[in-house]
Protein backbone atom coordinates (compact mmCIF):
# COMPACT_ATOMS: atom_id res chain seq x y z
CA UNK A 1 0.00 0.00 0.00
CA UNK A 2 1.11 3.56 -0.47
CA UNK A 3 1.27 6.53 1.49
CA UNK A 4 -1.34 7.83 -0.45
CA UNK A 5 -3.85 4.85 -0.28
CA UNK A 6 -2.94 4.37 4.16
CA UNK A 7 -4.34 8.41 4.05
CA UNK A 8 -6.97 7.64 2.20
CA UNK A 9 -7.97 4.77 4.44
CA UNK A 10 -8.13 6.98 7.51
CA UNK A 11 -10.06 9.31 5.98
CA UNK A 12 -12.45 6.94 4.80
CA UNK A 13 -12.19 5.09 8.36
CA UNK A 14 -12.85 8.56 9.60
CA UNK A 15 -15.76 9.03 7.67
CA UNK A 16 -17.13 5.69 8.75
CA UNK A 17 -16.64 6.83 12.34
CA UNK A 18 -18.66 10.24 11.65
CA UNK A 19 -21.23 8.40 9.58
CA UNK A 20 -22.04 5.93 13.03
CA UNK A 21 -22.42 9.20 15.48
CA UNK A 22 -24.18 11.11 13.13
CA UNK A 23 -27.14 8.00 12.34
CA UNK A 24 -26.61 6.99 15.79
CA UNK A 25 -25.79 3.12 14.69
CA UNK A 26 -24.20 0.76 17.00
CA UNK A 27 -21.65 -0.59 14.27
CA UNK A 28 -21.13 -0.12 10.50
CA UNK A 29 -18.74 -2.83 8.12
CA UNK A 30 -17.90 -2.08 4.71
CA UNK A 31 -15.38 -3.55 2.18
CA UNK A 32 -13.36 -1.33 -0.27
CA UNK A 33 -11.59 -3.15 -3.01
CA UNK A 34 -8.87 -1.66 -4.83
CA UNK A 35 -7.38 -4.20 -7.01
CA UNK A 36 -8.54 -8.55 -7.35
CA UNK A 37 -6.56 -9.46 -4.65
CA UNK A 38 -6.43 -6.40 -2.78
CA UNK A 39 -8.90 -4.99 -0.62
CA UNK A 40 -10.06 -3.24 2.85
CA UNK A 41 -12.27 -4.48 4.87
CA UNK A 42 -12.96 -2.05 8.10
CA UNK A 43 -15.85 -2.64 10.84
CA UNK A 44 -16.46 0.51 13.28
CA UNK A 45 -18.27 0.19 16.53
CA UNK A 46 -18.97 2.26 19.49
CA UNK A 47 -18.55 0.72 22.55
CA UNK A 48 -21.04 2.70 24.75
CA UNK A 49 -23.67 0.81 22.97
CA UNK A 50 -22.28 -2.42 23.33
CA UNK A 51 -21.25 -1.73 27.61
CA UNK A 52 -25.00 -0.56 27.58
CA UNK A 53 -26.95 -3.23 26.26
CA UNK A 54 -26.07 -6.04 28.07
CA UNK A 55 -25.83 -4.66 31.33
CA UNK A 56 -29.99 -4.42 30.81
CA UNK A 57 -31.17 -7.24 27.70
CA UNK A 58 -28.53 -9.96 28.68
CA UNK A 59 -30.69 -11.89 31.57
CA UNK A 60 -34.16 -11.36 29.63
CA UNK A 61 -33.66 -9.55 26.25
CA UNK A 62 -37.43 -9.47 25.13
CA UNK A 63 -38.40 -9.20 29.28
CA UNK A 64 -37.25 -6.16 30.36
CA UNK A 65 -39.99 -3.60 29.23
CA UNK A 66 -42.90 -6.08 31.10
CA UNK A 67 -40.99 -7.12 34.06
CA UNK A 68 -41.01 -3.40 35.70
CA UNK A 69 -44.40 -2.85 35.27
CA UNK A 70 -45.34 -6.50 36.92
CA UNK A 71 -42.99 -6.04 39.86
CA UNK A 72 -43.58 -2.56 40.26
CA UNK A 73 -46.85 -3.13 42.22
CA UNK A 74 -45.73 -6.29 44.14
CA UNK A 75 -42.74 -5.10 45.62
CA UNK A 76 -41.98 -1.44 44.94
CA UNK A 77 -38.97 -0.95 47.39
CA UNK A 78 -37.24 -3.91 45.48
CA UNK A 79 -38.02 -2.06 41.89
CA UNK A 80 -36.94 1.44 43.69
CA UNK A 81 -33.50 0.22 44.56
CA UNK A 82 -31.94 -0.51 41.22
CA UNK A 83 -33.30 3.14 39.67
CA UNK A 84 -31.66 4.74 42.68
CA UNK A 85 -28.56 2.81 42.18
CA UNK A 86 -26.29 3.95 39.08
CA UNK A 87 -25.77 1.78 35.95
CA UNK A 88 -23.75 -1.32 37.31
CA UNK A 89 -21.56 -1.04 34.42
CA UNK A 90 -20.55 2.75 36.06
CA UNK A 91 -20.23 1.31 39.52
CA UNK A 92 -16.45 1.51 40.66
CA UNK A 93 -15.97 -2.20 41.49
CA UNK A 94 -17.78 -3.52 38.37
CA UNK A 95 -15.63 -6.41 37.03
CA UNK A 96 -16.12 -6.47 33.16
CA UNK A 97 -16.40 -9.27 30.83
CA UNK A 98 -13.00 -8.55 28.83
CA UNK A 99 -14.39 -10.58 25.61
CA UNK A 100 -17.08 -11.15 23.52
CA UNK A 101 -18.84 -14.80 24.43
CA UNK A 102 -20.99 -16.94 26.45
CA UNK A 103 -20.45 -16.53 30.00
CA UNK A 104 -20.39 -19.58 32.75
CA UNK A 105 -20.30 -19.03 36.53
CA UNK A 106 -19.09 -22.54 36.98
CA UNK A 107 -16.29 -24.96 35.89
CA UNK A 108 -18.89 -27.37 34.14
CA UNK A 109 -22.48 -28.43 34.99
CA UNK A 110 -23.44 -29.66 38.02
CA UNK A 111 -20.58 -28.20 40.02
CA UNK A 112 -20.06 -25.17 42.12
CA UNK A 113 -19.88 -21.57 41.02
CA UNK A 114 -17.03 -19.97 41.11
CA UNK A 115 -18.19 -16.95 43.31
CA UNK A 116 -21.35 -16.63 44.85
CA UNK A 117 -22.95 -13.07 46.30
CA UNK A 118 -21.12 -12.36 49.90
CA UNK A 119 -18.04 -14.66 48.97
CA UNK A 120 -14.37 -12.98 49.36
CA UNK A 121 -12.04 -13.39 46.09
CA UNK A 122 -8.80 -12.56 45.93
CA UNK A 123 -6.83 -11.21 43.04
CA UNK A 124 -6.38 -13.67 40.30
CA UNK A 125 -9.24 -15.82 41.41
CA UNK A 126 -10.90 -17.49 38.43
CA UNK A 127 -14.75 -15.67 38.37
CA UNK A 128 -16.35 -16.77 35.68
CA UNK A 129 -15.52 -18.49 31.94
CA UNK A 130 -16.70 -16.52 29.11
CA UNK A 131 -16.69 -19.47 25.77
CA UNK A 132 -15.47 -17.79 22.81
CA UNK A 133 -14.83 -19.47 19.26
CA UNK A 134 -15.03 -22.87 21.54
CA UNK A 135 -12.24 -21.90 23.69
CA UNK A 136 -12.95 -21.46 27.36
CA UNK A 137 -11.31 -18.40 28.76
CA UNK A 138 -10.88 -17.78 33.10
CA UNK A 139 -11.84 -14.56 33.76
CA UNK A 140 -9.35 -13.59 36.89
CA UNK A 141 -10.56 -11.15 39.91
CA UNK A 142 -8.81 -8.02 39.16
CA UNK A 143 -8.43 -7.41 42.35
CA UNK A 144 -9.36 -8.72 46.41
CA UNK A 145 -12.92 -8.06 47.56
CA UNK A 146 -16.41 -9.20 48.43
CA UNK A 147 -18.89 -10.00 45.75
CA UNK A 148 -21.85 -7.91 46.15
CA UNK A 149 -23.94 -8.70 43.08
CA UNK A 150 -23.44 -11.34 40.01
CA UNK A 151 -25.55 -9.45 36.96
CA UNK A 152 -25.21 -12.07 34.80
CA UNK A 153 -26.92 -15.60 34.44
CA UNK A 154 -25.25 -18.88 33.81
CA UNK A 155 -24.95 -19.57 29.93
CA UNK A 156 -25.77 -16.17 28.66
CA UNK A 157 -24.29 -14.22 26.25
CA UNK A 158 -22.01 -11.50 27.18
CA UNK A 159 -20.50 -8.71 25.37
CA UNK A 160 -17.21 -6.92 25.08
CA UNK A 161 -17.54 -4.59 28.72
CA UNK A 162 -20.33 -5.74 29.96
CA UNK A 163 -20.52 -5.85 33.85
CA UNK A 164 -19.70 -9.41 35.18
CA UNK A 165 -20.77 -8.67 38.89
CA UNK A 166 -20.00 -6.41 41.54
CA UNK A 167 -16.76 -6.38 43.90
CA UNK A 168 -16.80 -4.13 46.64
Amino acid sequence: MTKDTHTSDVAFIEALADLLRKNDLSEIEVRRDYAEDDALTVRVARQAAVVAAPAVAAPAPAAPAPAPAAAAPAAAPAAAAPAASDDPAQHPGAVTSPIVGTIYLQPEPGSPAFVSVGATVTEGQTIAIVEAMKTMNQIPAPRSGVVSRILVEDGAPVEFGAPILILE
